[in-house]
Protein backbone atom coordinates (compact mmCIF):
# COMPACT_ATOMS: atom_id res chain seq x y z
CA UNK A 1 0.00 0.00 0.00
CA UNK A 2 3.04 2.02 0.90
CA UNK A 3 1.78 5.00 3.34
CA UNK A 4 4.70 7.19 3.62
CA UNK A 5 5.42 9.25 6.80
CA UNK A 6 2.94 11.66 7.85
CA UNK A 7 3.92 15.34 8.80
CA UNK A 8 0.51 16.08 10.53
CA UNK A 9 -2.65 14.13 11.05
CA UNK A 10 -4.20 15.88 7.90
CA UNK A 11 -1.42 14.80 5.63
CA UNK A 12 -1.48 11.23 7.41
CA UNK A 13 -5.09 11.46 6.53
CA UNK A 14 -5.04 12.53 2.28
CA UNK A 15 -2.26 9.81 2.09
CA UNK A 16 -5.05 7.02 3.34
CA UNK A 17 -7.88 8.65 1.04
CA UNK A 18 -5.23 8.62 -1.95
CA UNK A 19 -4.83 5.05 -1.11
CA UNK A 20 -8.31 4.37 -0.51
CA UNK A 21 -8.83 5.84 -4.33
CA UNK A 22 -6.45 3.67 -5.77
CA UNK A 23 -8.20 0.32 -4.28
CA UNK A 24 -11.64 1.54 -5.77
CA UNK A 25 -12.18 -1.27 -7.98
CA UNK A 26 -10.51 -3.76 -5.63
CA UNK A 27 -12.16 -6.39 -3.30
CA UNK A 28 -10.36 -5.35 -0.18
CA UNK A 29 -11.17 -2.10 -0.33
CA UNK A 30 -14.50 -2.48 2.22
CA UNK A 31 -12.18 -4.20 4.39
CA UNK A 32 -10.06 -1.54 4.67
CA UNK A 33 -12.33 1.35 4.85
CA UNK A 34 -13.67 -0.29 8.27
CA UNK A 35 -9.81 -0.46 9.36
CA UNK A 36 -9.39 3.04 8.27
CA UNK A 37 -12.22 4.79 10.10
CA UNK A 38 -11.71 8.24 11.37
CA UNK A 39 -11.28 6.55 15.12
CA UNK A 40 -8.98 4.20 13.92
CA UNK A 41 -6.77 6.72 11.72
CA UNK A 42 -6.10 8.91 14.89
CA UNK A 43 -5.52 5.56 16.70
CA UNK A 44 -2.77 4.57 14.05
CA UNK A 45 -1.61 7.83 13.92
CA UNK A 46 -0.72 8.49 17.70
CA UNK A 47 1.41 5.37 18.02
CA UNK A 48 3.03 6.78 14.58
CA UNK A 49 3.78 9.95 16.03
CA UNK A 50 5.43 8.79 19.05
CA UNK A 51 7.86 6.85 16.61
CA UNK A 52 6.47 3.15 16.78
CA UNK A 53 6.65 2.73 13.18
CA UNK A 54 7.18 5.51 10.43
CA UNK A 55 4.45 3.99 7.64
CA UNK A 56 2.61 1.26 6.47
CA UNK A 57 3.89 -1.22 4.14
CA UNK A 58 1.15 -3.18 3.18
CA UNK A 59 -1.39 -6.02 4.70
CA UNK A 60 -0.20 -9.20 5.85
CA UNK A 61 -3.83 -10.76 6.58
CA UNK A 62 -7.27 -9.92 6.84
CA UNK A 63 -9.69 -11.22 8.93
CA UNK A 64 -13.29 -10.85 10.53
CA UNK A 65 -11.70 -9.17 13.34
CA UNK A 66 -9.39 -7.04 12.17
CA UNK A 67 -6.07 -6.93 9.52
CA UNK A 68 -2.55 -6.88 9.82
CA UNK A 69 0.14 -4.76 8.32
CA UNK A 70 3.54 -4.81 8.20
CA UNK A 71 4.93 -1.45 8.62
CA UNK A 72 8.62 -0.03 9.19
CA UNK A 73 10.43 2.03 11.34
CA UNK A 74 12.75 5.11 10.62
CA UNK A 75 15.70 2.88 11.21
CA UNK A 76 14.05 0.72 8.12
CA UNK A 77 13.13 -1.98 11.20
CA UNK A 78 9.92 -3.91 10.53
CA UNK A 79 7.31 -4.65 12.87
CA UNK A 80 3.61 -5.77 12.77
CA UNK A 81 0.48 -3.88 13.29
CA UNK A 82 -2.82 -5.22 14.38
CA UNK A 83 -5.90 -3.33 13.82
CA UNK A 84 -8.97 -5.00 15.40
CA UNK A 85 -12.35 -3.48 13.50
CA UNK A 86 -14.52 -1.58 16.16
CA UNK A 87 -17.48 -1.19 13.40
CA UNK A 88 -18.03 -4.52 11.74
CA UNK A 89 -16.06 -7.30 13.85
CA UNK A 90 -17.76 -10.50 14.73
CA UNK A 91 -16.66 -10.76 18.12
CA UNK A 92 -19.44 -13.71 19.14
CA UNK A 93 -17.28 -15.54 21.54
CA UNK A 94 -15.14 -13.23 22.79
CA UNK A 95 -16.53 -12.24 25.92
CA UNK A 96 -16.04 -16.02 26.95
CA UNK A 97 -12.45 -15.40 26.83
CA UNK A 98 -12.90 -12.35 28.57
CA UNK A 99 -15.15 -12.64 31.67
CA UNK A 100 -13.62 -14.94 34.31
CA UNK A 101 -10.28 -12.99 33.91
CA UNK A 102 -9.59 -11.21 37.20
CA UNK A 103 -7.88 -8.66 34.95
CA UNK A 104 -10.82 -7.45 33.33
CA UNK A 105 -13.15 -7.81 36.25
CA UNK A 106 -16.41 -5.56 36.06
CA UNK A 107 -16.21 -5.54 32.29
CA UNK A 108 -19.51 -5.00 30.09
CA UNK A 109 -20.68 -6.29 27.25
CA UNK A 110 -20.19 -3.27 24.75
CA UNK A 111 -18.78 -4.24 21.97
CA UNK A 112 -16.06 -1.22 21.81
CA UNK A 113 -14.90 -1.99 25.52
CA UNK A 114 -14.96 -5.54 25.22
CA UNK A 115 -12.61 -4.78 21.73
CA UNK A 116 -10.35 -2.49 23.42
CA UNK A 117 -9.94 -5.22 26.46
CA UNK A 118 -9.45 -7.99 23.59
CA UNK A 119 -6.41 -5.97 22.46
CA UNK A 120 -5.27 -4.59 25.84
CA UNK A 121 -5.42 -8.82 26.48
CA UNK A 122 -3.40 -9.57 24.18
CA UNK A 123 -1.12 -7.51 24.59
CA UNK A 124 -0.51 -8.62 28.16
CA UNK A 125 -0.52 -12.00 27.18
CA UNK A 126 2.42 -11.45 24.71
CA UNK A 127 4.46 -10.09 27.58
CA UNK A 128 3.51 -12.80 29.57
CA UNK A 129 3.98 -15.78 27.27
CA UNK A 130 7.41 -13.76 25.64
CA UNK A 131 9.11 -13.26 29.70
CA UNK A 132 7.88 -16.84 30.44
CA UNK A 133 10.24 -17.64 27.11
CA UNK A 134 7.60 -18.61 24.63
CA UNK A 135 8.32 -17.92 21.51
CA UNK A 136 5.81 -15.39 20.41
CA UNK A 137 6.25 -11.68 18.43
CA UNK A 138 7.46 -9.83 21.02
CA UNK A 139 5.20 -7.16 21.92
CA UNK A 140 6.14 -3.54 21.22
CA UNK A 141 2.96 -1.16 22.33
CA UNK A 142 -0.96 -1.36 22.49
CA UNK A 143 -3.23 1.87 22.11
CA UNK A 144 -7.19 0.58 22.16
CA UNK A 145 -8.18 -1.76 19.47
CA UNK A 146 -4.33 -1.16 18.13
CA UNK A 147 -1.47 -3.51 18.92
CA UNK A 148 2.25 -2.97 17.35
CA UNK A 149 4.20 -6.27 17.97
CA UNK A 150 7.50 -7.47 16.44
CA UNK A 151 7.29 -8.74 12.27
CA UNK A 152 7.50 -12.31 12.11
CA UNK A 153 9.08 -12.66 8.34
CA UNK A 154 11.58 -11.08 5.76
CA UNK A 155 12.06 -8.43 3.60
CA UNK A 156 10.26 -10.94 0.87
CA UNK A 157 6.99 -12.39 2.70
CA UNK A 158 5.66 -12.45 6.14
CA UNK A 159 6.21 -16.36 7.54
CA UNK A 160 3.53 -18.54 6.80
CA UNK A 161 1.18 -20.70 9.12
CA UNK A 162 2.19 -24.33 9.78
CA UNK A 163 -0.80 -25.50 7.84
CA UNK A 164 0.82 -23.76 4.88
CA UNK A 165 4.35 -25.56 5.10
CA UNK A 166 6.08 -29.31 4.52
CA UNK A 167 8.16 -29.63 7.87
CA UNK A 168 10.81 -32.16 7.17
CA UNK A 169 11.52 -32.24 11.06
CA UNK A 170 7.63 -32.65 12.63
CA UNK A 171 8.61 -34.62 15.73
CA UNK A 172 11.07 -31.91 16.46
CA UNK A 173 8.12 -28.79 15.40
CA UNK A 174 5.34 -30.76 17.77
CA UNK A 175 7.89 -31.27 20.72
CA UNK A 176 8.59 -27.54 20.40
CA UNK A 177 4.70 -26.35 20.29
CA UNK A 178 4.09 -28.78 23.24
CA UNK A 179 7.23 -27.66 25.20
CA UNK A 180 5.30 -23.68 24.43
CA UNK A 181 2.32 -25.16 25.84
CA UNK A 182 4.13 -26.42 29.43
CA UNK A 183 6.17 -23.52 29.71
CA UNK A 184 2.95 -21.00 29.07
CA UNK A 185 1.34 -23.23 31.80
CA UNK A 186 3.87 -23.78 34.38
CA UNK A 187 6.10 -19.87 34.01
CA UNK A 188 3.02 -17.27 32.62
CA UNK A 189 0.15 -19.28 34.18
CA UNK A 190 -1.37 -19.04 30.76
CA UNK A 191 -3.25 -21.32 27.94
CA UNK A 192 -3.30 -20.31 24.62
CA UNK A 193 -7.26 -22.06 24.37
CA UNK A 194 -7.23 -21.78 20.56
CA UNK A 195 -3.74 -23.96 19.57
CA UNK A 196 -4.16 -24.80 16.33
CA UNK A 197 -2.34 -25.03 12.32
CA UNK A 198 -3.98 -21.75 11.93
CA UNK A 199 -2.40 -19.92 15.24
CA UNK A 200 1.12 -21.28 14.03
CA UNK A 201 3.51 -19.40 12.19
CA UNK A 202 7.16 -21.28 10.85
CA UNK A 203 9.91 -19.07 10.63
CA UNK A 204 13.47 -20.41 9.97
CA UNK A 205 12.54 -23.65 10.67
CA UNK A 206 11.18 -22.50 14.26
CA UNK A 207 7.39 -22.18 15.37
CA UNK A 208 5.87 -19.00 16.48
CA UNK A 209 2.67 -18.89 18.41
CA UNK A 210 0.34 -15.88 17.44
CA UNK A 211 -2.87 -14.41 18.25
CA UNK A 212 -3.06 -14.86 21.62
CA UNK A 213 -5.75 -12.44 22.88
CA UNK A 214 -8.40 -15.41 24.01
CA UNK A 215 -5.17 -16.50 26.09
CA UNK A 216 -6.61 -16.95 29.79
CA UNK A 217 -4.96 -17.51 32.99
CA UNK A 218 -5.07 -20.89 35.40
CA UNK A 219 -8.22 -19.94 36.77
CA UNK A 220 -9.91 -18.92 34.32
CA UNK A 221 -13.30 -21.49 34.44
CA UNK A 222 -12.87 -23.09 31.58
CA UNK A 223 -9.23 -23.48 31.51
CA UNK A 224 -8.78 -26.66 31.97
CA UNK A 225 -11.00 -27.74 29.11
CA UNK A 226 -9.32 -25.84 26.59
CA UNK A 227 -6.11 -27.15 27.43
CA UNK A 228 -7.34 -30.44 26.91
CA UNK A 229 -8.68 -29.00 23.09
CA UNK A 230 -5.01 -26.89 22.27
CA UNK A 231 -2.74 -30.01 23.32
CA UNK A 232 -5.38 -32.42 21.69
CA UNK A 233 -5.11 -30.01 18.34
CA UNK A 234 -1.29 -30.68 18.24
CA UNK A 235 -1.89 -34.26 18.64
CA UNK A 236 -4.50 -34.28 15.89
CA UNK A 237 -2.40 -32.22 13.56
CA UNK A 238 0.80 -33.97 13.74
CA UNK A 239 -1.27 -37.63 12.77
CA UNK A 240 -0.98 -36.25 9.01
CA UNK A 241 2.97 -36.83 9.25
CA UNK A 242 2.06 -39.87 11.50
CA UNK A 243 3.14 -38.77 14.67
CA UNK A 244 1.22 -40.86 17.67
CA UNK A 245 0.87 -38.30 20.60
CA UNK A 246 0.08 -39.19 23.90
CA UNK A 247 -2.72 -36.63 25.02
CA UNK A 248 -3.28 -38.16 28.10
CA UNK A 249 0.50 -38.08 28.80
CA UNK A 250 1.01 -34.61 27.81
CA UNK A 251 -1.58 -33.41 29.86
CA UNK A 252 0.29 -34.87 33.13
CA UNK A 253 3.48 -33.56 32.31
CA UNK A 254 2.12 -29.90 31.69
CA UNK A 255 -0.32 -30.16 34.75
CA UNK A 256 2.53 -31.51 37.11
CA UNK A 257 4.58 -29.80 39.56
Amino acid sequence: MPVPRADDYHSFERKIDQWRIRKKDSSERKSYDEVFDRQNLMVIYKLLSDGYFDRLDFPISTGKEGNVFRASTKNNELVAVKVYRTATSTFRDMAKYIHGDPRFAGLNNRKRKLIYAWANKEFLNLKALHWAGVRVPKPIAQQRNVVVMEYIGDEVEPARELRSVRLDNPEEVANKILAYIRLAYKKAKLIHSDISEYNVLMFNGEPVIIDVGQAVLLDHPHSQEWLERDVGNVARYFRKYDLEIDVKKELEGIRGK
